[in-house]
């Protein structure tokens, strides 16, 4: 039995297990991969680093430095997650573990395109985040994919660091003034070691970036199953990070905000106080 399992191997999850082991919490970190991170090139917009680091590097600085503290880790996709007579059941394709309470920190599941050469050139020119990948495209040629709300927040980053964004809505309708707007179908990226093109069926684009703003991506299906109040894509939670459900809290990205790490760094060692103050009253 474990006093808490936190879902999620990005900067909040591993914030929140590495104080909550400190608080001498008998801790399981669970996930399948290392999030939206382990595709970014590099960041460049985070304390303490005199130099872009790629996101991979830090999460598993991270996973180290947690696991030196004594984080039980387990590199799986969590399957179900069951509340049972006030002890929850997280189950992957091969165990089960259970725990007195538990710490939803998945982040977003942002969006992607089943295009040929957009998994080769993620992270090599294709980016998720605006906020943080835009400063590496001042002045650049950039193209933006979406029609909706997340696509003109993200338009609304690009259009202060280059003057040259290009709207591709994909096979969508879309009236914007101040942008061309190409609505063709995107058949393929391409280009050497970084992305260099965009093709449709009527033509080839020079890109020196693209930015992925499609739909608005979420990854809260545990959340809706065991009747976590959700407001759109996100989790909501109390001032102490927990949820309408006791002993269900929630940190980073999922609970929204501003989608960056300082932020998920700040939402774990919150999450972690309070999940800390919560089992001492158990």
């Amino acid at each position: 039995m474990y006093d808490v399992i936190i879902i999620g191997m990005g900067p909040a999850g591993i914030t929140a297990a590495t104080y909550l082991k400190r608080y001498n919490h008998h801790v399981l970190l669970i996930g399948k991969d290392f999030g939206a991170l382990k595709e970014s090139d590099l960041i460049d917009n985070y304390f303490g680093f005199a130099e872009p680091i790629a996101g991979r590097t830090l999460v598993e600085n991270g996973l180290l430095q947690a696991k030196r503290h004594g984080v039980d880790l387990r590199y799986n996709a969590v399957i179900s997650v069951v509340e049972e007579e006030n002890v929850f059941s997280i189950s992957t394709e091969h165990d089960t573990f259970y725990a007195k309470c538990v710490l939803f920190a998945t982040g977003k599941n942002r969006k992607s395109l089943d295009v040929k050469g957009f998994n080769e050139f993620r992270g090599k020119g294709i980016s998720l985040c605006a906020t943080c990948d835009g400063f590496f495209f001042r002045n650049k040629k950039i193209a933006l994919i979406g029609d909706g709300p997340y696509m003109l927040h993200e338009l609304s980053i690009l259009k202060n660091l280059t003057s040259d964004v290009t709207i591709f809505t994909h096979g969508k309708e879309l009236t914007l003034d101040g942008f061309p707007v190409i609505k063709d179908l995107i058949t393929s990226f391409s280009g050497d070691k970084r992305i260099e093109f965009i093709h449709t069926k009527e033509k080839a684009y020079e890109v020196d970036g693209v930015f992925v703003a499609i739909g608005s991506p979420s990854s809260i299906e545990f959340a809706q199953a065991l009747g976590v109040i959700l407001n759109n894509d996100d989790i909501v939670v109390d001032k102490q990070y927990q949820t309408n459900v006791p002993g269900i809290f929630a940190a980073g990205d999922v609970i929204g905000g501003f989608l960056q790490i300082s932020k998920a760094v700040y939402d774990g060692s919150n999450a972690a106080r309070f999940i800390h103050k919560y089992l001492r009253k158990e």
